[in-house]
């Protein structure tokens, strides 16, 4: 169908894959295929002309090289347009959903960007005299109090970069307050619906950890957590909404009964997004908080950074609290409390999580997002998020199997498994699929408590057009998934690259490019 009456189609019919004519360049149109840069030239030119150097005594004490090292030379336009043609070829959230459970990958507002770009924020240095950055410190000083007010917690810790330093941070203060009461215990008990970062800080802190099973329901077993509270448990790590996409309805006594023996609680607050203005962790008994600013308050997320994991903390903890942190003096101005002053200042602190404050970035982004949402548009944000998760959930009915679907609401994210596709396929199929229908795949294989699982998180930034196109998508992946087509296992079939064989990547990765004709680098 056309969009026109006369002349050229303007929309041509599709032509399967299979049937398209081959090409000289083995391009298809604007998809590129696109030789390694090291394949695109040869290693005797050079791509720009510089003088001959000076002759110079050598520093290299006879460590000099005498062989060309192998690398292309390109011109500055053949480099911009490798790269270029290669970016195309990512999937973003500027491009579309980005379904990955317990991950919020959602969009972030350009207004954002633009307070993060001025120069008084972007271009501000660590050691800058504390005199000269008085407004990035309000700045700092500010975000610490909404996410005070926001969570009902005593204080917060602004320079943990992640959320696993954040977790690290919370840890450390529950160290240090143990170490300060002259308690000596070892043991940190740890759900199986945590997120799996979670015993893996604790062993880092040097904590022994123990599972704590799950309901049939998703949920912590109470019953089997409070059997095994003891004087050897320092505290309880605890994901709420956990990574099943359910609220744990009895955290308020599980706090209760941690305190009674003596521990802390720790709660990973990756999922905060679900539940940012309508619920206040601090109510819930909680201790120690990460919440990733990256997440909740749309800073780009991914790809290894930025990130920033700030860590609020009940009054129990708030005096251990690591160093540095911006404090307000009564003229109205800021200053940093590091260890010069730490004795007088803040003597209980465990030390320092990080060489400087925080990510600047990521802080006036949060900041921007906050101020334009207001109180009321944060808990917005996380009623459109529970509803778009649910909207996936129930519009998945009777296809896909939803293990917790009949739990309760979801959270955050629709949590599916496997389980009811024809013999031979899984999850792997249904995302390989995905990728077809020109969706990044959704979370696979966790929770691993979860066989086959495929984790959804929709997040508040998506509209109806776009969750009906994801869910009709992934519908059709599974119903091919469940009738047994062969095609699909060979899918992706339109991707630049064709399924890899994942064990032998997972095992044998090989992630360096070399010539064996030429001297390598690394020599």
């Amino acid at each position: 169908m056309s969009m026109n009456s006369e002349g050229r189609v303007t929309r041509p019919e599709t032509l399967a894959a299979a049937d398209a004519p081959a090409t000289f360049t083995g391009n298809r149109a604007l998809m590129l295929e696109e030789a390694l840069i090291f394949e695109r030239d040869d290693y005797a030119r050079t791509g720009v002309d510089i003088a001959e150097a000076p002759a110079t005594s050598s520093r290299l004490g006879g460590l000099e090289r005498h062989r060309a090292i192998g690398l292309p030379g390109l011109t500055e336009p053949e480099a911009v347009r490798h790269y270029t043609r290669l970016s195309r070829q990512n999937y973003a959230i500027d491009l579309g959903l980005f379904p990955l459970g317990s991950c919020t990958m959602k969009h972030n507002p350009r207004l954002n960007e633009k307070m993060a770009r001025l120069p008084g924020f972007a271009d501000i240095h660590p050691l800058a005299p504390v005199d000269t950055v008085q407004g990035a410190l309000a700045v700092i000083d500010e975000l610490a109090q909404w996410l005070v007010t926001l969570t009902g917690m005593h204080a917060v810790a602004m320079s943990p970069k992640a959320g696993a330093h954040g977790e690290l941070c919370g840890l450390l203060a529950i160290r240090a307050a143990h170490d300060a009461a002259g308690s000596d215990r070892s043991m940190i008990l740890v759900p199986e619906s945590a997120h799996g970062t979670n015993p893996a800080t604790a062993a880092f802190c040097g904590y022994k950890v123990e599972n704590i099973p799950a309901t049939a329901d998703g949920r912590v077993d109470l019953d089997a957590l409070t059997a095994r509270l003891g004087p050897d448990v320092a505290g309880v790590m605890i994901t709420n909404p956990n990574t099943c996409g359910l609220f744990e309805r009895d955290m308020k006594r599980i706090s209760d009964a941690v305190h009674a023996a003596g521990g802390y609680v720790y709660c990973d607050g990756a999922n905060f997004n679900a539940i940012v203005g309508r619920v206040r962790p601090g109510d819930l008994g909680i201790d120690a908080m990460h919440i990733n600013l990256h997440k909740t308050f749309s800073t780009p997320h991914g790809g290894g950074g930025p990130g920033s994991g700030p860590v609020v903390l009940s009054a129990a903890l708030a005096p251990y609290a690591p160093l540095p942190f911006v404090a307000k003096q009564p003229d109205g101005s800021f200053r940093l409390i590091e260890e010069e002053t730490a004795d007088q200042d803040h003597p209980g602190s465990f030390g320092r999580m990080s060489a400087f404050h925080g990510q600047m970035g990521m802080f006036t982004r949060a900041l921007t997002y906050i101020l334009s949402h207001g109180a009321d548009g944060l808990r917005q944000v996380a009623g459109d998020a529970v509803l778009n998760a649910n909207y996936v959930l129930r519009s998945l009915d009777g296809l896909l199997d939803a293990p917790f679907g009949t739990s309760g609401p979801c959270m955050h994210e629709a949590l599916f498994s496997d389980d009811g596709l024809a013999p031979g396929f899984t999850t792997l199929d249904i995302a390989k699929g995905l990728i077809d229908e020109g969706f990044h795949p959704m979370t696979m294989y966790f929770p691993l408590v979860v066989h086959g699982a495929m984790l959804i998180e929709p997040t508040e930034t998506e509209g109806k057009a776009a969750l009906d196109q994801f869910i009709g998508a992934l519908r059709s992946v599974a119903e091919r998934a469940k009738a047994g087509d062969e095609a699909l296992k060979a899918a992706p079939a339109f991707a630049p690259r064709r399924r890899l064989d994942e064990t032998a990547a997972a095992r044998k990765p090989v992630l360096v490019w070399k010539d064996e004709t030429l001297p390598q680098a690394a020599e």
